[in-house]
């Protein structure tokens, strides 16, 4: 009647991962050299991609155990240009399996992906972008460039993988309701098993067929009342109920502690469930389908107050079934009802389509590439995404590729922006933010090249006029 697999012997839910995505290479500033044509023009390639780190559903994977050891995760660099258009080797991706039913998450709690399905996949860090060599940096007017840029940084962030578990039906009750037994018998899990209260720490998934469908059962750990509020196992478990189409409330009907019985039992289960409610938006656990499963009938005592509470369960409408997981009675007609509520839920659903993640990059704002903040007398700071990136681009023990990066942002029109803001020659200049950025001494016009003039006005160089 049922095939199944176990839990392993540790089981993590939730982490939080530390990723790097891998460094772009730098571009190579190379001239190509011949006899009797010492000046052959650039020919320094481009410095390869970083690699990205991609997170992968993988169907062999159970746990996020592997990186709750190992915490930090980092893709390789790019590679450097060479000369003779060599260009450099791309990183290689880091690529991370984890389980199907993973949610990734920013430390805040902004849900960034939630992968499910078999080969889903979700960039969370990209590689950065490597530098132009040289010769893509010729122009008309800068013939043989004698820089080159260097390769952006890869992005690194802290996320929060938390994962769900992706089953069908869910058994809920209380800790040693029999629930780990009951999965047993109605699969081959092979979940441990003792008569104490949060036997289980960790829930437990069993595939069982019944008829022509298979379906997956889970076992999760057992719930007490204020378990929605964080008490006991509380909402470290509750969340692996979510995607769960039916809920089986399994009672103990052979409990032996005071003021505990199937029906109080049940309303103090449904009060947890419908408090959770608040967090899981447009599909609350009040909402799914249940059936009541009532346990350990094979205990004389527990048969006859089995019998007792079944009329009030059947009068809210709920289906009930008296059932023994130790020695399988009622089994059979639990499995097939399941399979029944589990057909008739995949039955209603639209049909599948491959799981598309979205990207939601960061907001534009207004089409601004840059703003001007006056921080003191004659102080000014520049933000912005392209300033900031081309910064990280440039060397600056190269006076021809600062002179670059001036003709980019007078270009863009900081030096005009400036002008306007008040800003004098002389001025404090800041491009980056106010804990990090990159100082300059303003003075506007000023033309880049090498202490002889050899290279012109900014940006040009004349070194290859006698070659041509």
């Amino acid at each position: 009647m049922a095939a199944g697999a176990g839990s392993g012997a540790q089981f993590v839910d939730r982490v939080v991962l530390h990723v790097a995505a891998g460094n772009g290479g730098h571009g190579c500033a190379s001239i190509h050299r011949e006899k009797f044509k010492p000046l052959g023009g650039p020919d320094g390639a481009n410095g390869g991609r970083g690699g990205d780190v991609i997170l992968v559903v993988d169907s062999n994977s159970a746990s996020l155990l592997d990186y709750h050891r190992r915490p930090h995760r980092k893709a390789t660099n790019g590679r450097p240009g060479q000369g003779g258009h060599r260009t450099g080797a791309n990183g290689e991706d880091m690529v991370l399996p984890v389980p199907d039913g993973t949610v990734v998450k920013t430390v805040g709690g902004d849900v960034l992906a939630d992968l499910v399905g078999e080969g889903t996949r979700f960039v969370v860090a990209r590689g950065g972008h490597g530098g132009l060599g040289n010769a893509a940096l010729a122009s008309a007017k800068r013939k043989a460039p004698g820089f080159a840029l260097l390769g952006e940084p890869g992005e690194a962030l802290d996320v929060v993988l938390e994962l769900k578990s992706v089953a069908d039906v869910a058994l809920v009750g209380f800790p040693s309701a029999g629930k780990s037994s009951l999965i047993a018998a109605l699969s081959a899990a092979k979940p441990k098993i003792a008569d104490y209260p949060f036997t289980t720490l960790v829930p437990n998934l069993g595939v069982v067929s019944a008829g022509d469908t298979t379906f997956t059962v889970a076992d999760v750990p057992g719930l007490i009342e204020g378990a929605s509020e964080g008490r006991g196992l509380g909402l470290e478990f509750l969340r692996h109920i979510e995607r769960s189409s039916t809920l089986a409330h399994v009672l103990d009907c052979a409990t032996m502690e005071p003021g505990r019985d199937p029906v109080s039992d049940f309303e103090v289960i449904e009060k947890e469930l419908q408090a959770y409610d608040r967090v899981l938006g447009d599909r609350p656990l009040s909402d799914r389908p249940r059936i009541v499963v009532l346990n350990k009938v094979d205990v004389p005592d527990a048969r006859d107050l089995a019998e007792m509470v079944r009329p009030e369960f059947e009068a809210r409408g709920l289906k009930v079934f008296e059932v023994s997981a130790a020695s399988h009675e009622g089994l059979r007609e639990l499995s097939f009802a399941m399979a029944e509520m589990v057909k008739g839920f995949r039955a209603s659903l639209p049909p599948a389509e491959p799981t598309r993640i979205v990207i939601r990059p960061t907001p534009v704002r207004g089409g601004v590439e840059f703003e001007i903040k006056k921080m003191g007398d004659n102080t000014y700071l520049i933000t912005g995404e392209k300033p900031v990136r081309w910064l990280r681009q440039t060397d600056f023990q190269n006076e021809e590729a600062v002179g670059y990066l001036a003709d980019r942002l007078n270009r863009l029109g900081v030096e005009t922006a400036l002008a306007e803001a008040g800003a004098e020659p002389g001025a404090t200049v800041m491009i980056g933010t106010v804990d990090e950025s990159v100082v300059f001494d303003w003075h506007p016009e000023v033309a880049a090249g090498t202490d002889d003039g050899s290279a012109g006005p900014r940006g040009s160089d004349r070194r290859l006029d006698d070659y041509r």
